[in-house]
């Protein structure tokens, strides 16, 4: 046996725990109200802490510790923690595209769905995204939607040509996967002129969609049960969306060649999608949260991606652009070009007929 070898794999399942700890660590400060509390970056004790948010000194003290030794609190005199800028971007602040807390927001309904695995494993049909539960919708929208809210508009809509001038003279959108309707409303929002319509299968998310465009107060919106109501097929579409959903798709290719009828012959796909490559070696080698991905996928996107019989199963890394571009043109789009996006996750694409 080679004693370094061994010793470096325990290390590595003992950091996989660590980082397992730090998870419900983050999950626990972001329900609590902890980071929004340091969020303003004055240094705190546990006490004050516990005072502040009527706590119980003893508890937030371990948590304290807990983050100050996986370096998310900064340690400051006399045994005070403070949130740096830096971390209160990550942890605090919803606006900010890099804020990251909302991933770990359905974390215990993650961690739930693992004992549905087993039989997954056995019988190869996985889990729909409605297995998470109403907090699932609720996770997935506080995840992405602060990059929706701040980048969207402003940065991305300005580089497909043609689009924001449709935009403000009017144009039917159609946001295929729409989940909680976050960019459908942020599109709504800055061009009125516009019709926007979402679709979606899950029940979950739909309900939430709802009490958003609620809140929202925009009257140029509207939410579809894709599985009862689904894309028209009419080609009425002059702009088209589709974020993050595709490979989590049973049928991609079916919703793909929707996409196609619905869109007028001059109209725009927007498609956002993980960024990946062809082969696990490509995956891992350019991407250092590959086993992240692969384990996600294992949960949630390749489980969604075959829960129905006969799912593409796609999986988390499995629509690299080279596939993507051969099914689009299988459905007879003719153009279909990368667009230069900096996101560290995502890869983007403008798709036309």
């Amino acid at each position: 046996m080679d004693r370094e070898r061994l010793k470096k794999t325990a290390r590595s399942v003992f950091d996989a725990l660590s980082g397992a700890m730090t998870s419900v660590m983050i999950h626990l400060g972001d329900r609590m109200g902890f980071y929004r509390a340091l969020a303003d970056g004055r240094p705190r004790t546990p006490a004050e802490l516990a005072d502040e948010l009527g706590l119980d000194e003893r508890w937030v003290r371990e948590w304290m510790h807990q983050q100050g030794a996986a370096g998310l609190l900064d340690p400051a005199e006399e045994g005070r923690f403070a949130l740096s800028e830096e971390a209160r971007c990550v942890l605090a602040d919803e606006n900010h595209p890099a804020f990251g807390a909302g991933f770990f927001a359905h974390l215990p309904q993650t961690v739930a769905v693992a004992d549905r695995l087993p039989e997954a494993f056995r019988s190869g049909l996985g889990l729909p995204y409605d297995a998470f539960g109403p907090e699932g919708a609720v996770g997935f929208e506080r995840g992405f939607s602060p990059w929706f809210r701040s980048l969207l508009v402003p940065a991305a809509l300005p580089l497909l040509p043609g689009v924001v001038e449709a935009l403000e003279r009017g144009t039917a959108v159609a946001d295929v996967g729409c989940g909680t309707g976050v960019a459908l409303i942020e599109m709504a929002r800055a061009f009125p002129r516009s019709e926007f319509h979402g679709y979606e299968i899950s029940e979950h998310a739909l309900e939430r969609a709802a009490e958003n465009l609620g809140e929202a107060g925009v009257d140029n919106v509207a939410f579809h049960d894709a599985r009862h109501d689904p894309i028209p097929d009419d080609g009425r579409f002059g702009f088209v969306t589709a974020f993050d959903c595709l490979h989590d798709m049973a049928h991609p290719e079916k919703v793909i060649g929707m996409v196609r009828r619905a869109i007028t012959e001059d109209g725009v796909w927007f498609v956002c999608d993980i960024k990946s490559h062809p082969t696990w070696e490509e995956n891992v080698a350019n991407n250092p949260m590959a086993p992240m991905m692969y384990g996600m996928s294992v949960v949630s996107c390749m489980s969604s991606a075959l829960s129905e019989p006969g799912g593409a199963g796609l999986g988390t890394l499995g629509l690299h652009p080279g596939r993507l571009a051969e099914m689009v043109r299988e459905a007879g789009f003719t153009r279909f070009e990368e667009v230069e996006l900096r996101h560290p996750i995502n890869a983007f694409y403008c798709v036309r007929p």
